[in-house]
């Protein structure tokens, strides 16, 4: 597979960096992490009006129809700024379902106001942080009504809609769509060791919500819509990682020890050698999942592991050691070292934790090899 982005895409990528440069800086960030806002409301509506929030919604649902590799490419400036917004619930998981399985009403109603910013969206899973995020179903769906916990979830404290996973008599779970502003809702915030991408515990109790999608399809909506998201992730994760790595280079080559710049140091050069190597594998990865992606392709299961392992581990082995090569002065609060700590932390648990994707890879290639063998 041979694969690049577009030109059109590059210098699309080049002005979201420049925006999110001028409109996202550590400043920014800084205000949410301390407790001044839940998330960066000014940022978001602005990544609405830029079309950016919409970029892989139709326009005839009030997106502007670019498609997912323009989104990959606004991820990755998304995650190289640490953008303090929803977009992992809203656009990456509950935009892509209502795309995927959602009525046309269910589309009309809410595909428009999560494309501009004017409504945030997200996805209620998980009801513990056990191994399994699909594993656990207690939350209940019965005479139009939800009832139970779900936590944590993405944004929960903001957001206006949720895709809940719940169980009801007689079939596998499914998936309904509650509006988060009826009664019957409660929400407690969550400490989380990254409160710019905020969560929370959401507590239904006799609700009103609607299924959407097919009934006893919950699980194999999600696993889809965890794919996608996934891929989108990756994007976020190689440009933090990439990030943390410039970090780190830049004060190696200006902080000076013993006469010399400490970037001549043998140790600090494997150290930073180490953290471009794993970089630069988790970008092969996240661009063979935004081909997989773009093309709906077979292998885009085993693509969509494949990047969320290696983006994962790649973000989370540059950010701990860019602290490490600043020394001292990486673990003060002062310099913006912790932020990407923080944030690949957060991420490596967002969509389920590295050991279950780890499993689904190695699960999902034995059965490619398996159809290979067959064939």
């Amino acid at each position: 597979m041979d694969f690049d982005f577009s030109e059109e895409q590059k210098q699309l990528g080049e002005e979201a960096r420049k925006f999110l440069a001028d409109k996202s800086p550590p400043a920014a960030v800084r205000a949410v992490l301390e407790g001044r806002a839940s998330f960066d409301l000014a940022l978001w509506k602005q990544l609405g009006e830029m079309g950016f929030l919409g970029a892989a919604i139709p326009e005839a649902h009030g997106g502007s129809g670019m498609g997912y590799l323009e989104l990959c490419i606004i991820a990755e400036e998304m995650g190289r700024s640490l953008a303090p917004v929803p977009i992992c619930s809203s656009i990456y998981m509950a935009a892509e379902i209502l795309k995927d399985v959602g009525s046309e009403a269910q589309r009309a109603q809410w595909l428009p106001v999560l494309a501009s910013g004017e409504k945030i969206g997200t996805v209620a899973v998980f009801e513990s942080l056990g191994r399994d995020p699909l594993s656990t179903r207690s939350v209940r769906f019965s005479d139009g009504t939800l009832t139970g916990t779900k936590l944590p979830v993405m944004d929960g404290g903001v957001a206006d809609l949720a895709l809940v996973l719940a169980s009801s008599a007689g079939s596998e779970p499914s998936l309904y769509l509650v509006d988060l502003s009826g009664p019957g809702v409660a929400r407690e915030d969550l400490k989380t060791i990254d409160p710019s991408r905020p969560h929370a515990r959401l507590t239904f109790d006799g609700v009103a919500a609607e299924r959407i999608g097919g009934a006893g399809e919950g699980v194999s909506i999600l696993t889809r819509a965890f794919d996608r998201a996934a891929i989108l992730l990756s994007f976020e994760q190689v440009g933090g990682a990439d990030r943390a790595l410039t970090m780190a280079r830049d004060y190696a080559l200006e902080r000076m020890a013993f006469g010399r710049q400490i970037g001549s140091f043998q140790a600090i050069k494997h150290m930073l050698a180490d953290m471009y190597v794993s970089a630069t594998l988790a970008r092969s990865n996240a661009y063979y999942g935004a081909w997989a992606l773009s093309e709906n392709a077979p292998e885009l299961s085993v693509a969509a592991a494949s990047a969320r392992v290696s983006a994962t581990q790649a973000f989370q082995h540059c950010a701990k050691n860019n602290i490490q090569i600043h020394g001292g002065m990486g673990f003060t609060w002062e310099f913006d070292c912790h932020l990407y700590y923080r944030r690949s932390n957060l991420l490596a648990l967002a969509i389920g934790p590295l050991s279950w994707w780890e499993e689904q890879l190695i699960g999902r290639m034995q059965d490619k090899n398996d159809l290979a063998a067959a064939a």
